[in-house]
């Protein structure tokens, strides 16, 4: 006991509980595992053109020795410009994931229900299970594309919150037009859906706006999107909320602390934004990428559901752990993923034409291993 002195401390059961968030190991920590200096991080979907050079300008500007503005106003402007919604329906966060809290606490109360999908986003399920909420989980298909009929299913139950991410991470696809525009005549006044389009810049272009799809629809939903990764900005931790109505917006800013957004991060995004052309373009040499690990994938025999964001989540075909061990022997940082009935799953990040080709090589050697191993060779 004396190695606790606190120990008579009540501890929030929900929170000492929670599942630890499965993050991608960091470059450093990577390069001390495996003795590589040139270490191909494709765990974390960061864009690996970096960003523009417009933010690095602005970022030259910066006086750190002043408070970043809380309200956010120039960037809350600039993105009500640039998404014709108002500013006083944006709330600015250190990252999407910032938001996913704020949603959290504005919204669910203890045995709140939420409904997320599997599988999922980690903090989908977190930072509800840390305000007391009862999660409840829908499958998607053996194809691993979204059941929709279940989802609807389970909104119709009246659930606090859902949760979706379209394209969905960790897998890959997004709604249609028409998978959403159900799943929206399914939300009862009740219900909060919120509409995860992280890797929106990166869908094809028929995949539907999840911020245009919801105007003028009369229910309660929160759009989320991010500048870490079209823009080149994970490191500098920004996302932003589009919502429904300015009562739900005034709540989540009630429900994130003061100051959340530094101000390097706010003159970043403004100036990110005003260089659309090079996220676009940055975009396109991702996509162009991806398609071709895909075909690569596909013809080594594996399944890979159809992607429409900057990474691949592949099975394997055995341990994920034991796959990222081998990957990281090479130099490579891949996620391996946790979730139970899917720990022969491999999250890999679209990198630039050199890492993926390592990539590929390391993950061919992996199947002829595998193989080897099998038939005793």
């Amino acid at each position: 006991m004396a190695d606790f002195p606190n120990a008579g401390v009540r501890l929030n059961p929900h929170v000492a509980g929670l599942p630890p968030y499965n993050a991608g190991m960091n470059i450093d920590v990577a390069r001390r595992r495996c003795g590589f200096e040139n270490v191909a991080a494709l765990a974390s979907n960061e864009n690996p053109h970096g960003c523009s050079p417009k933010v690095k300008a602005a970022l030259a500007q910066l006086n750190p020795s002043r408070y970043s503005d809380p309200a956010c106003a120039a960037l809350r402007k600039a993105l009500g410009s640039k998404l014709d919604v108002a500013p006083e329906r944006i709330v600015i966060g250190n990252g999407s994931e910032e938001m996913i809290a704020a949603i959290c606490r504005a919204v669910l109360r203890p045995f709140s229900t939420v409904v997320t999908v599997v599988p999922g986003f980690g903090l989908h399920e977190i930072e509800p299970r840390a305000n007391g909420a009862k999660i409840v989980k829908v499958a998607m298909t053996r194809d691993l594309e979204f059941d929709l009929d279940a989802l609807i299913l389970a909104v119709r139950k009246k659930p606090s919150i859902i949760f979706l991410s379209s394209p969905s991470n960790p897998v890959g696809p997004a709604l249609d037009g028409d998978g959403l525009a159900r799943l929206i005549a399914a939300v009862p006044s009740e219900t909060l859906l919120v509409l995860d389009e992280a890797y929106f810049e990166f869908s094809d272009e028929e995949t539907p706006d999840g911020i245009k799809a919801l105007a003028d629809t009369g229910i309660s939903y929160v759009v989320l999107r991010t500048f870490s990764k079209a823009y080149g900005l994970a490191g500098l931790r920004v996302g932003y909320a589009v919502t429904s109505d300015e009562r739900l917006a005034q709540a989540m800013s009630s429900a994130k602390t003061p100051f959340n957004v530094n101000a390097a991060a706010q003159l970043a995004a403004v100036a990110a934004l005003e260089d659309e052309t090079w996220m676009r373009q940055s975009v396109a040499a991702v996509k162009a990428e991806r398609d071709r690990m895909a075909r690569r994938i596909a013809s080594l025999g594996l399944f890979a559901p159809k992607s429409q964001t900057n990474f691949l989540f592949i099975d394997v075909g055995y341990d994920s752990m034991a796959a990222f061990d081998h990957f990281l022997s090479h130099g490579i940082v891949v996620k391996p993923w946790k979730e139970p009935g899917f720990e022969s799953f491999v999250r890999v990040t679209v990198g630039l034409s050199a890492e993926n080709d390592r990539f590929l090589d390391a993950l061919t050697l992996l199947i002829g291993e595998h193989a080897a191993a099998r038939t005793g060779r």
